[in-house]
């Protein structure tokens, strides 16, 4: 399967960077959102402070606590449509449902899944200071994710190189997919 872009026809561009916590989807999002001029976005900011304390005391995230969750992101993004502002998300949309709802936002949409093993995950969680998600709640994570690498705008980026080659990759992905037409 050829992959390309979620809403071809529109002007306003997305980026999803998507993958489980701690596998680079902030330091990427910010290095492609600078690359291209596009405003960052980071799913993060929309969780509810409740959300943020489950979190934090260890408790994983239902359906329920992640609606109003994606539904806040993807009206900002039929916003910045509307505005044609282009945008780099770094999500971590582990449901496929998730995913498919701001695809529902009408931009032109690429997603960029960082894909790596739990264990290095788990390393580099464990190094990481003052994020409000609990370190063992990676396992959580990739029990919910939903392989998204069957969708047709999903570009899968292997993590285990340098975050330089990850970005470099990722910005000749954006190159030959998001912005030719």
């Amino acid at each position: 399967m050829s992959k390309t872009v979620s809403n071809s026809n529109a002007s306003t561009h997305l980026i999803i960077v998507m993958g489980v916590s701690g596998c680079g989807k902030s330091t990427l999002a910010q290095a492609l959102a600078e690359h291209y001029d596009y405003t960052l976005l980071d799913a993060d900011d929309f969780h509810s402070a409740e959300s943020k304390a489950l979190m934090a005391n260890g408790i994983p995230l239902t359906d329920e606590n992640r609606t109003p969750w994606v539904a806040a992101i993807k009206q900002h993004l039929e916003n910045n449509a509307i505005n044609n502002q282009h945008s780099v998300l770094a999500f971590s949309g582990l449901k496929q449902k998730h995913r498919n709802e701001l695809r529902k936002a009408g931009l032109r949409t690429i997603v960029l899944f960082l894909s790596g093993k739990q264990d290095v995950i788990q390393e580099r969680i464990n190094k990481r200071k003052g994020h409000f998600m609990a370190p063992h709640l990676l396992t959580s994570q990739f029990d919910s994710l939903e392989n998204p690498e069957s969708e047709i705008d999903v570009h899968t980026i292997d993590i285990s190189t340098s975050m330089l080659e990850v970005i470099a990759t990722a910005k000749n992905i954006v190159s030959k997919v998001l912005l030719s037409k």
